[in-house]
């Protein structure tokens, strides 16, 4: 990604978090979640995870603020009134040290595309030599998604099931 397009880009995800939790009204913090989902979905594009950038503006940015619309279009305007009370010190205080070690933490990871970091030099040669005859799938991104790693795909497969059929449950009406 352009570095003069980064920085941006890093100040509208921050924006868009902080002002959705900020913000009073919940329509607002609805449509705020969404443009930071989007914002991300555009990230994560960028970073070439176009799999999960895809994944992130159907789910985060369509479907997650459709039903919150949803939802808050069934309740009275009395149940979206909340107060929040000012964060205690505790959270104040904790947050910006988890930040600050989790910055730390960062300077050990490869630089991002580095062709001498162990997941380019031990596991990416395996399945690119390998994955047509382990697997006889032509397309090595679909053998490592289906045949490598079908357990994991299919548990988050599951995943996305059940919380499909929760909505389904929740949003269903009821007649009387």
């Amino acid at each position: 990604m352009i570095f003069s397009l980064q920085i941006p880009l890093l100040l509208l995800l921050l924006v868009t978090a902080a002002g959705a939790i900020m913000v009073k009204d919940l329509m607002s913090a609805v449509l705020l979640l969404g443009t930071y989902s989007f914002f991300l979905s555009v990230v994560w594009g960028w970073l070439g995870a176009v799999d999960v950038a895809f994944v992130e503006a159907v789910v985060g940015a369509g479907l997650a603020t459709v039903l919150f619309l949803l939802t808050l279009f069934g309740t009275a305007p009395k149940d979206t009134r909340f107060r929040r009370p000012p964060p205690s010190l505790a959270v104040l205080i904790v947050f910006p040290l988890l930040g600050l070690l989790l910055l730390y933490a960062a300077k050990d990871l490869p630089e991002f595309g580095d062709p001498n970091s162990p997941a380019s030099v031990h596991i990416s040669p395996i399945y690119l030599e390998q994955s047509y005859q382990e697997t006889h799938t032509p397309n090595v991104v679909t053998s490592v998604l289906m045949d490598y790693r079908s357990l994991d795909t299919m548990v988050e497969t599951v995943v996305i099931f059940s919380a499909g059929i929760a909505c389904a449950l929740l949003l269903r009406r009821h007649s009387k």
